[in-house]
């Protein structure tokens, strides 16, 4: 009964420890040294670091005090007796792989990971101690932090081919996610509407298919009472609103990465522990490929264009055919991907494949029969078979949409579930690694509030439902379980044309996101989590993020 009641006063305690904290993503434990004055930090304070290893991590530091508090620290490899920030790599302080131990002390601070990541994680925390506004010198309250991740997967994506954002913009989004403590950064680099990576070998992929003659003028139409039909393919017809009217905007848009600037965004975000994972999308989701190589397409006599309007192109011929010659194209390009990217995953998209095109394809239908394929799913599978044997053969691993399941599942593919929660319980079943990221709660291109004050995806996943969301489905059992590898959340850029915007729309929902892949599951609570955000805010004022006021009213 005594350890019970001991036990119960500890998490009393460390419970209103942490309420004086305002950590995001919480951390696994905190304890506020209330009889301990704050120590402080100014321009005389020095970071410690004996192994050159952790160099990275302590400029990290310095960059960012310069940045925003105009103070300058020094950095010493001899530990001085008073005002210091200490930088210690032990690998047998905690059985957690990237765990850190934070210790502010009257004198200094001290940060043990066990891990160069570990290290780089506990810098984040200690900049979540620092004042909300500028100051000469910068108080931090005496606390102790024990902290470890609980999923191996914590990501996050960005689309950059609906529109293109530059290298400074696609740094300073590695930078936000390397607060939050995410380890993955998903780069979908091509779609129907731009290809957005320099191939040497093909020159056209960037020349025609990095630009298109216009977007799309609002959103598209949706269904009404009233429908007109048009047709598709002379055994295929689609219905749409009577009184639609589709209109573009005329405006030439794009922009594409030279492989120069590739290398220099790899290295920006491995300095920041973040493994960059490149998207090149097949065999669906390919216009911008077939404009520029259009003899690769079911119909290669026929002109494609970059597409200028959002969604599914079931009215588009978008699909490559599943010929040597497209297997050949697409392996020289993921030779040239693969050398640029030393991530151990491809992403190679595998969604949305309308199979319509296969199945009126001659050409589709001999490649069916030559290879004992009883219909286009099996085609599919055929496909993604192929191109995951060649990234295989040159040591990485495939990343798929949950489509890929169709047909059969690549042997040794990890899935991401964005249709539900089906395609990665399916996946985990089948002992196969799974990111969640369902499209109703992680897809942070829809709209935050009923009603948005700004052009939004027209679906709604508001904070709390990102907030309240459980990778690991209720379905599966303690040993499948392991295959949830984590959670992704994605930014589809259909509507989002600036930098403000894309902040506006990841804030604070990134923050949700974080504390579900990073913090105990048994911690989660999220009018505490409300109240951390209220300091959270203030910070991102510092730091000149835009996000909505609309939270400062709850």
């Amino acid at each position: 009964m005594r350890k019970i009641i001991l036990l119960f006063l500890t998490i009393i305690s460390l419970k209103l420890s942490a309420q004086e904290i305002n950590i995001i993503p919480q951390p696994v434990y905190i304890k506020v040294e209330s009889n301990k004055k704050s120590f402080t930090i100014d321009s005389k304070t020095q970071i410690v670091i004996v192994d050159s290893s952790l160099l990275n991590s302590a400029n990290f530091l310095i960059n960012y005090v310069q940045q925003y508090y105009n103070l300058k620290l020094n950095i010493t490899s001899v530990t001085p007796t008073k005002n210091f920030i200490s930088l210690i790599l032990n690998t047998r302080v905690s059985e957690f792989d990237d765990a850190y131990f934070l210790n502010t002390l009257d004198d200094g601070v001290s940060i043990i990971g066990t891990s160069k990541p570990g290290i780089f994680y506990g810098i984040q925390s200690l900049i979540q101690l620092l004042p909300t506004s500028k100051a000469e010198k910068l108080s931090i309250k005496s606390v102790s932090i024990i902290d470890h991740p609980r999923f191996d997967y914590r990501g996050m994506h960005l689309d950059v081919s609906r529109h293109f954002f530059d290298v400074a913009f696609v740094k300073q989004y590695i930078d936000y996610l390397a607060l939050h403590k995410m380890n993955y950064f998903h780069w979908h680099l091509t779609d129907d509407h731009g290809w957005r990576i320099e191939i040497k070998k093909y020159p056209k992929l960037t020349e025609i298919g990095a630009w298109r003659n216009g977007s799309i003028i609002g959103l598209w139409p949706g269904q009404g009472n009233e429908h007109i039909k048009y047709q598709v393919l002379p055994t295929e017809v689609k219905i749409m609103p009577k009184d639609a009217v589709i209109k573009t905007d005329g405006i030439r848009h794009g922009g594409y990465y030279t492989q120069e600037q590739i290398k220099d965004v790899v290295d920006y975000a491995a300095k920041r522990y973040i493994t960059i994972i490149p998207e090149i999308e097949m065999p669906a989701h390919s216009m911008a490929l077939l404009a520029a190589y259009p003899e690769l397409g079911t119909m290669p006599d026929k002109k494609y264009e970059v597409a200028e309007t959002w969604g599914m192109m079931n009215k588009y011929n978008n699909v490559l055919q599943a010929s040597d010659t497209t297997f050949k194209f697409l392996e020289n390009v993921l030779t040239e991907v693969m050398n640029l990217f030393p991530s151990p995953y491809i992403h190679i998209g595998g969604d949305e494949a309308s199979k319509v095109w296969w199945k009126q394809s001659a050409v589709s239908q001999q490649i069916m029969k030559a290879n004992g394929l009883k219909n286009e799913s099996e085609l599919q599978s055929y496909f993604i078979r192929r191109m995951e044997k060649f990234v295989n053969s040159k040591g990485k691993t495939i990343i798929g949409w949950n489509e890929i399941l169709q047909g059969g599942l690549a042997p040794n593919a990890v899935v991401m579930s964005w249709q539900g929660e089906k395609g990665g319980i399916d996946a985990a079943k089948q002992n196969h690694k799974a990111i969640m990221t369902p499209e109703n709660k992680m897809y942070f291109n829809h709209a935050q509030f009923v009603k948005e004050d700004s052009l939004a995806a027209n679906k709604f996943s508001p904070l709390i439902d990102v907030y309240n969301y459980e990778p690991i489905p209720t379905e599966l059992n303690a040993k499948q379980a392991k295959y949830i590898w984590g959670a992704q959340g994605c930014l589809w850029s259909e509507y989002i044309t600036n930098p403000a915007k894309v902040q506006y729309l990841l804030f604070p929902r990134l923050d949700a996101l974080s504390e579900i892949l990073w913090s105990p599951k048994e911690k989660r609570n999220y009018p505490d989590f409300q109240k951390r955000l209220k300091t959270q805010f203030k910070r991102y004022d510092l730091m000149g993020i835009t996000y909505s006021k609309r939270y400062l009213e709850n």
